[in-house]
């Protein structure tokens, strides 16, 4: 097997989910659901290992760059894979324990309907396809699980819920569209919605568990199959410090604001913000979100008005983002947006979706200071922009790379640099405060994540005084601990941690990606800074922007080689 027939083999390897096809442009299966079945499993790790089998031996004997560097990313894709397929905790897989009809069942319809651009009567039929499968999914899926995790059924429950709403918006599509298969998707959804209840009365009746925590030797190695070397007893340490340094300099911001503005010097950090998410939100009356809706809308406008003037990015010709409401059986792991990447193998337009999390209890998430920091984290020159590159590279093996921490320390970064640029203008210091407030939140994901891995208490101890306290950490319930945690840094609303403890619990090593590939992006642009011999710094953020976004996915220490590679590392 040569380098072109194993990129071929793997990318067959990682679309046998009929999900992921359709989340990756890929048009196979699209009629399909995912198969929940041991059997399956079992045959796609058998399958993966063959692949590092045949991986080994081309690395041997290839003398590429980047061939070499695609076949190590694929061989971590691939080990990680394995890993988490064999992973045991309470003695049984992780899949045993995740009940997850509700993504299973949605996410892929959800897509069909939204962001295919096939004809109507194409994804339709696709859709009828998937609801006939339904029954026969749940079935299978109740087989498999084992002792399921309490806190991730009601995760399940809440999002199966929120499907029938899905289902009726796709039936009223069909009949505006006047499909051919209306009377078949009408059935189908009746004998899905059938099933879905019955599934739902099922696993509320299942046996659980409370217990969740992996372990600290399978933690260690969670991390570095996502590709970061860093020990977790350091990934602590940066997370004491950050808050730290953090804290100190929303103190300076506080001050600076209320002298200025000349409001009360003693106003709390809290208090002040407080005042500010009065001052800037959003009129919405009668439950009208359109109006967030649109005033994100118009901040995309502007920021890519701003950049182009400046020419601080290389932004593609084919590029759209697309602003949406999240949808009601994603919101539980949703706390307040996201964005669903453009799919890498699909032609024409990099489309990303971003989803906005929308209640009366969030308009604190979406003020006029909040909403330029969203836009700049999820669209340009952030998530949307970092991987509609990705999904143009040439590498069929970095198209499907989830290297998280590089995306989330390039756009944390870059939430600091429009600032420093002057985004804001005379608006910087409170934008900046609303934004160090909120980004507080990476610094409490890595200890949350770090103890919901390993089940580690001290993990939570990141020198957060105030509110949180030694009680706090060694309460009973891991939720409510973290949820102080959370709280106590970030003051979110508890909507919205409980719903970011949903995905910190399930996406292991993801939340610590936040600060850990922040650290990871700064370290590696002040390294090019004094190694590159650009001197200009308008030229050299030109440089490291554009050899950042064209190397495509992959974890910060391979992305190091890249800039080494070029010259830009001494």
């Amino acid at each position: 097997m040569d380098f072109a027939a194993f990129s071929a083999a793997f990318h067959r390897h990682f679309t046998r989910n009929p999900n992921v096809c359709v989340e990756l442009g890929v048009d196979d299966k699209l009629g399909e659901l995912p198969d929940p079945s041991p059997q399956a499993t079992a045959e796609r790790l058998h399958e993966a290992r063959g692949l590092l089998r045949e991986l080994a031996t081309l690395r041997r004997t290839t003398t590429d760059f980047d061939e070499g560097l695609d076949l190590e990313l694929a061989q971590l894709e691939l080990e990680r894979e394995i890993h988490n397929g064999e992973l045991l905790f309470n003695g049984r897989t992780t899949d045993a324990q995740n009940p997850r009809a509700g993504s299973d069942v949605g996410g892929g319809i959800f897509l069909l309907f939204i962001s295919d651009p096939r004809p109507p009567a194409e994804r339709l039929a696709d859709i009828t396809s998937r609801l006939q499968r339904v029954p026969e999914y749940t079935r299978a899926l109740l087989a498999s699980l084992d002792t399921p995790v309490a806190r991730w059924v009601k995760i399940d429950l809440d999002k199966v819920v929120g499907l029938p709403s899905l289902f009726e918006t796709i039936e009223r599509w069909a009949e505006a569209e006047r499909f051919v298969g209306l009377a078949d998707l009408r059935r189908a959804r009746v004998a899905a919605e059938e099933a879905l209840e019955d599934y739902a009365r099922r696993l509320a009746t299942l046996p659980t568990t409370t217990h969740f925590a992996v372990g600290t030797e399978a933690a260690r190695r969670i991390v570095a199959l996502r590709g970061i070397d860093v020990p977790l007893e350091e990934l602590h340490r940066i997370a004491r410090e950050f808050l730290r340094g953090n804290r100190q300099l929303l103190e300076t911001l506080r001050a600076k604001i209320v002298e200025r503005d000349g409001l009360d010097r003693t106003l709390s950090i809290e208090a002040l913000h407080e005042h500010l998410n009065r001052t800037t939100r959003l009129e919405v009356a009668g439950g009208d979100f359109e109006v967030v809706l649109a005033r994100y809308r118009e901040e995309k406008d502007r920021i890519l008005a701003w950049i182009a003037e400046r020419d601080l990015f290389p932004i593609p010709d084919d590029q759209e983002m697309r602003i949406l409401r999240t949808p009601t059986f994603m919101a539980p792991s949703i706390p307040a947006g996201a964005m669903m990447a453009p799919p890498p193998f699909r032609a024409g337009k990099r489309t990303s979706l971003i989803y906005l999390t929308l209640a009366e209890e969030l308009l604190d998430e979406h003020t006029e200071l909040a909403i330029p920091g969203m836009m700049v984290h999820e669209g340009i020159p952030g998530h949307h922009l970092q991987l509609a590159h990705g999904a143009a590279h040439p590498s069929l093996v970095r198209r499907h790379v989830n290297a998280m921490e590089q995306a989330e320390g390039w756009t944390t970064m870059l939430e600091d640099y429009v600032l420093d640029m002057g985004y804001m203008g005379e608006l910087e210091p409170e934008a900046r405060f609303v934004g160090k407030l909120d980004i507080a939140r990476i610094g409490a994901r890595v200890a949350i994540d770090l103890f919901f891995m390993t089940g580690e208490r001290g993990y939570l101890d990141v020198g957060v005084g105030g509110a949180f306290s030694a009680e706090d950490i060694s309460a009973e319930d891991p939720f409510e601990a973290a949820g102080s945690l959370l709280r106590a840094v970030t003051g979110f609303t508890p909507g919205r941690t409980q719903a970011e403890l949903n995905w910190y619990s399930q996406e292991r090593g993801y939340p610590l990606s936040y600060l850990t590939g922040n650290h990871l992006v700064w370290e590696l642009k002040r390294d090019v800074q004094r190694a590159s011999g650009i001197g200009d710094a308008l030229e050299l953020d030109r440089t490291f922007h554009r050899t950042f976004l064209e190397a495509g996915n992959m974890p910060v220490r391979y992305l190091r080689r890249v800039f080494e590679y070029a010259g830009l590392l001494g």
